[in-house]
């Protein structure tokens, strides 16, 4: 019987399962030959793939609320028009006896179609243009059918873009190495962009670069051990701290060394949104040219008076000066 069995404890990691721990995911090509960045600063992936057909990679209800508000109503709108310049095109088609006008009557039959199309998909019914015999209520009915679908699935769209929780975590435009307790810290600064409450916000940070290796050149990855890796409540902001002593894979490395070897700091945040009590993520990296030596970060804090709440400036976020 070993002496791990008998202190009921697992035996330490060996090299090639501290080795997975640290992967990321992008695999052993990325990490030996791919110099390009990994994460984005808005938090993407730097990643493509090719080869897939479209229908594997379609994924329309993914895509409706990943993109952007301002996307998504474009969209909508632009589904709305062609929708009813298509039907409004099948009752032009009809002739002037398809669709009779007891109002303003039009010479225009596409315009007559066009509006009166706009009436059923949106079930308004003036009353004014109505159709005339079979085929052209057969494809009032067709539409009707097709206006139920669509409203119902751009309503569940909407739900499911507002119900759907999100971090907006803003990180500072830059990250500083600066005096930190006697040594120095590798430092950034988030704040939270919304005006919810994130709870048990924890923090991995993760330093990548390119070593030689048994005179192969590879990049490796180290997880930075943080000063504080979770905090409670973040109601206000985080400065992360790396402390860089000589345990520290930063340890002794200049700003020259941090370009010669294309390091990269990947940040991994994971909190609960006490809103909707669900987790949520946020992602974003530092370059070196996002890096600066020799600075500190300014003070957020807003002056307190009595009975005053602590405020921060969040126009200060990325305020750096010399340290």
């Amino acid at each position: 019987m070993t002496e791990y069995s008998i202190n009921n404890e697992l035996p330490p990691p060996s090299d090639a399962e501290q080795e997975e721990e640290q992967d990321l995911g992008f695999g052993s090509v990325v990490a030996g030959q791919s110099r390009q960045r990994l994460v984005n600063a808005d938090g993407s992936f730097n990643v493509e793939r090719t080869g897939l057909s479209i229908f594997t990679s379609l994924n329309p209800y993914h895509a409706l609320l990943a993109m952007s508000w301002g996307t998504f109503l474009a969209l909508v709108l632009l589904l709305y028009f062609l929708s009813n310049v298509f039907f409004g095109s099948l009752y032009a088609a009809l002739g002037p006896e398809g669709l009779i006008d007891t109002v303003t009557p039009t010479s225009d039959l596409f315009v007559r179609g066009f509006f009166f199309s706009v009436q059923t998909f949106a079930t308004i019914g003036y009353g004014t243009i109505h159709p005339i015999g079979v085929v052209p209520n057969l494809i009032v009915t067709i539409e009707s059918y097709y206006s139920l679908l669509a409203n119902a699935l751009i309503t569940g769209a909407v739900f499911a873009r507002f119900a759907r929780p999100t971090a907006k975590i803003v990180f500072s435009d830059v990250a500083v190495i600066a005096p930190y307790r006697g040594i120095t810290g590798f430092m950034f600064r988030i704040v939270n962009g919304r005006t919810n409450q994130l709870i048990e916000l924890g923090a991995q940070v993760m330093f990548a670069r390119f070593v030689n290796e048994n005179g192969r050149v590879v990049r490796r990855f180290d997880i930075l051990e943080l000063e504080r890796r979770k905090v409670t409540f973040f109601p206000l902001s985080w400065t992360v701290v790396h402390p860089i002593d000589e345990d520290s894979p930063m340890y002794g490395l200049t700003e020259q060394d941090m370009i010669a070897t294309d390091a990269e700091v990947l940040i991994l945040l994971t909190g609960t949104d006490d809103t909707f009590a669900q987790t949520v993520h946020a992602r974003s990296s530092y370059k070196p040219d996002t890096i600066k030596f020799g600075y500190k970060f300014s003070n957020i804090y807003n002056e307190m008076d009595d009975g005053h709440p602590i405020s921060i400036d969040v126009r200060k976020l990325s305020a750096i000066e010399r340290a």
